[in-house]
């Protein structure tokens, strides 16, 4: 017969554990714990405790911050998981030294955080410039909209909500009567049901109750166009966002991001899905964070900031141009002038290029001809358009001469419906543009992306500023903001970017990467 080893469960071991040898230098952990622990200031929470003749003794924020930081490296969120890494993870136990804080001390710590948030991340950005990891030349600056913790179901202007509402009480109503009918009944099987339907009852009021609250308690929210957008009941700060995974609720967080090791240096998430008045906060904030580490407040000037289309707004320009900052924004049709992309369709799908290759079924002002002769505009049809007008000025400061056909031409002519789109226009009108009176930081950011230069710098940006969010998404998980409110979900996005630049830091800092040790 075959011998075994004995085995027994009942038996006890004794195995010594070193915290400090469980943080290998040239880890991400050793890293969180260095910093923290050793060039880490936190004066900031102090104001928080009142316990220092008298309570009992609170959670040191050293330890809560390494939590926190090496959980979110993991992709662990949520504070359950989280208390339960401390008592099962050795690398968490070696950060918190046995210490095990419950699921609601980390949950109050990181929601809590609003007035000290803006303090780590300057503290951990000094520490970047301290292990001359900013580059200080070029900063790109790109959005990642992501979900929040709300549901799209409640969104809607407050005509819908009180739509909703009404739609729901008449639904309780109706449902009231039916309970009432089978309440009488003495069959079991339907009594089971009635239960059932008491429940749903409930349920329904409920929602109606919570439209009704909010509708009373908030007013429209009104958009940068100055017309009302959709409010939202779970979280009212977050707002609808077109992706190219299809339309979310959630939150646009912003990054500004540098060069030469593509660090962080300011982040903010908005309740918008336009980038177009974002350039301003972006640039402010940035220059704080460099006046609290030290590099002055014209640490910005003269500096390349490049940005996507998104940014393509007067205001974002402007902003550029007062705080004399050498940007880079294309506008949404600059590939279409870059002669790189001339043969980009032969790419494209089959499905494509038949939509590309189709002839808009209106006609063009390239349709109509302009006869030197009579000096006028002949039409498809090959009638002639009259001047109505020489000198107007257009929008955008163009001047332009105005062209109109006779209704009478118009009204019988067989190419009519190619070229009134409204059957109620009684006549073709054209305008031919002669000149710019003058430029405005829209045509000149355009001449700027069109040249060799331009090109060359806002090429940069795609290796600047989008790894950094592939990183937090894919690498870190954060695929969605599980905390509700503008400020909350601000305070979840820096602790993601201040756990994405201490990774730098652990990785090329001078005193933290394994070569340097």
């Amino acid at each position: 017969m075959a011998k075994y080893k004995d085995y027994n469960y009942s038996q006890t071991l004794m195995v010594p554990v070193s915290l400090e040898e469980q943080l290998v230098p040239g880890t991400l952990e050793y890293a969180i714990h260095h910093i923290i622990e050793y060039r880490f200031d936190i004066s900031s929470f102090n104001r928080r405790f009142s316990n220092d003749k008298a309570g009992r003794p609170a959670f040191n924020p050293k330890i809560l911050l390494k939590i926190i930081l090496l959980g979110y490296s993991r992709g662990i969120v949520s504070s359950r998981p989280l208390e339960r890494a401390c008592r099962e993870n050795i690398i968490f136990m070696a950060l918190t030294c046995g210490q095990e804080p419950d699921h609601s001390t980390i949950s109050h710590f990181v929601s809590s955080m609003k007035n000290e948030i803006n303090d780590v991340f300057t503290q951990v950005l000094l520490v970047c410039e301290e292990e001359a990891l900013l580059g200080g030349t070029h900063f790109s600056i790109d959005g990642l909209k992501l979900p929040s913790n709300a549901a799209k179901e409640w969104s809607g202007t407050h005509a819908d909500l009180k739509k909703k509402q009404e739609a729901i009480e008449k639904k309780v109503k109706e449902m009231v009567k039916e309970h009432g009918k089978q309440d009488k009944c003495k069959n079991k099987s339907l009594k089971i049901e009635n239960a059932k339907l008491k429940e749903r009852i409930t349920r329904l009021d409920n929602k109606a109750k919570r439209i009704e609250k909010f509708l009373s308690e908030n007013g429209p929210r009104i958009g940068h166009t100055g017309k009302e957008i959709q409010s939202n009941i779970t979280d009212n700060e977050s707002a609808k966002m077109a992706t190219s995974h299809g339309v979310i609720q959630g939150y646009n967080a912003n990054a500004m991001v540098d060069e030469a090791h593509q660090i962080i240096v300011q982040a903010e998430a908005y309740g918008t899905g336009s980038d177009g008045k974002l350039m301003k906060p972006m640039l402010d904030g940035a220059k704080r964070n460099f006046e609290e580490i030290g590099l002055g407040e014209d640490f910005l000037t003269e500096k390349v900031i490049s940005a996507d289309t998104g940014y393509f707004s007067t205001e974002n320009l402007e902003t550029c141009r007062d705080k004399n900052v050498d940007a880079y924004i294309p506008d949404p049709h600059f590939r279409k002038r870059d002669p790189r992309f001339a043969n980009a369709h032969r790419h494209r799908r089959p499905t494509d290029k038949l939509s590309l290759n189709r002839k808009n079924s209106w006609f063009k002002v390239e349709d109509f001809k302009f006869d030197q002769k009579t000096k006028k505009l002949i039409c498809p049809a090959g009638k002639e358009l009259y001047i109505s007008g020489t000198n107007m000025k257009v929008n955008k400061g163009y001047v332009a001469t105005g062209y109109k056909a006779r209704v009478t031409d118009c009204r019988g002519c067989s190419l009519r419906d190619k070229c009134l789109r409204k059957p109620s226009t009684p006549y073709r009108q054209v305008r031919i543009f002669h000149k710019h009176l003058s430029e405005s930081v829209l045509d000149k950011m355009k001449q700027k992306i069109d040249t060799l230069q331009g090109r060359k710098m806002y090429s940069k940006r795609l290796g600047i500023v989008e790894p950094v969010f592939g990183n937090i998404r894919s690498q870190k998980r954060m695929d969605r903001f599980t905390l509700r409110g503008k400020v909350k979900v601000g305070i979840q996005f820096l602790l993601y970017c201040i756990v994405h630049n201490v990774e730098k830091v652990a990785n090329y800092g001078r005193s933290y990467a394994l070569e340097a040790i």
